[in-house]
């Protein structure tokens, strides 16, 4: 199996008889119906409804602490765990970031067992990801991290920090409502009436999504342009394939008018990914 150790991945742990109240009126992800050894992909937003931090959040069972663990960008771990304990007021509960107890590591290709000491569960997102194993660091298996990014570049899964800006995107725009990140039936949380107002409205026309080029990356952050229009920025890149957050109705306008579509001076080719259920440039929803 196919595994790679993610040293650029935190881990963020909840407890306390009142966390899972305490965090369902929090994310973007319902917590409360996930079972161990399953996983939600989810979001804190800002009031106004922008990321500030997207993670995977897991139930532990007992043996291994409890609580739920969050499996996020490790640069942002400190800053979750802070903010969660901002809003914490007095809910039973407590927030420790455990990053330099506990590392990540991704598994993907066929079935995964847990190490001993280990919590693992499927990736949500997509069922070509696999599994996500939380894992004191002695076993947390030590691979090259670019084999897993190459794959998730191809299953056309953005990152926060590389795909889009924390604190400048949706969830739409980021395409946490395509990759189960968003639970529209569960109630309020921070951020949730415009999420819910972009849903209903069908206002997303800036996304992540992937394309192709014929030999030399782009470098992450430059401009994507058709013409003479700037239509968003590109992100990684690996093995001839990337994403770019890209304005949709542009894609289409460049297409129509036959524009090349570039970044650098780099031909790019934008791909609709298998999981897209969003209109895509030139077909109707759902085509």
């Amino acid at each position: 199996m196919p595994s790679a150790f993610l040293p650029d991945r935190g881990v963020v742990r909840v407890t306390g008889e009142e966390a899972t109240t305490f965090l369902q009126g929090l994310v973007t992800c319902d917590v409360a119906a996930v079972p161990e050894g399953e996983a939600r992909f989810g979001a804190l937003l800002t009031p106004q409804g922008k990321i500030v931090v997207d993670f995977l959040v897991t139930p532990a069972p007992a043996a291994v602490g409890g609580g739920f663990l969050f499996d996020v960008p490790r640069a942002l771990a400190a800053d979750l765990a802070k903010k969660l304990g901002f809003y914490r007021l007095r809910a039973k509960v407590a927030v420790e970031d455990q990053s330099d107890r506990l590392g990540v590591t991704a598994l993907w290709g066929m079935e995964a067992s847990p190490a001993t000491g280990g919590v693992l569960a499927r990736d949500p997102r997509h069922p070509g990801l696999g599994w996500r194993m939380v894992a004191p660091p002695p076993l947390a298996i030590v691979s090259d991290a670019g084999a897993y990014d190459a794959h998730r570049i191809r299953l056309g899964i953005p990152e926060g920090g590389r795909d889009f800006v924390y604190g400048d995107t949706f969830p739409h725009e980021a395409d946490m409502d395509q990759l189960a990140g968003v639970d529209f039936h569960k109630g309020c949380y921070v951020g949730q009436e415009v999420v819910s107002r972009m849903q209903h409205r069908g206002t997303a026309r800036t996304r992540v999504v992937p394309v192709a080029f014929p030999d030399f990356a782009p470098m992450e952050g430059l401009d994507v342009t058709a013409g003479d229009k700037t239509i968003g920025v590109m992100g990684s890149s690996a093995e001839g394939h990337g994403l770019a957050k890209l304005r949709l109705d542009r894609i289409a306008d460049a297409l129509a008018a036959g524009d090349a579509i570039t970044a650098g001076g780099i031909a790019l080719t934008p791909v609709k990914p298998d999981w897209a259920r969003f209109a895509w440039p030139g077909e109707a929803v759902g085509g």
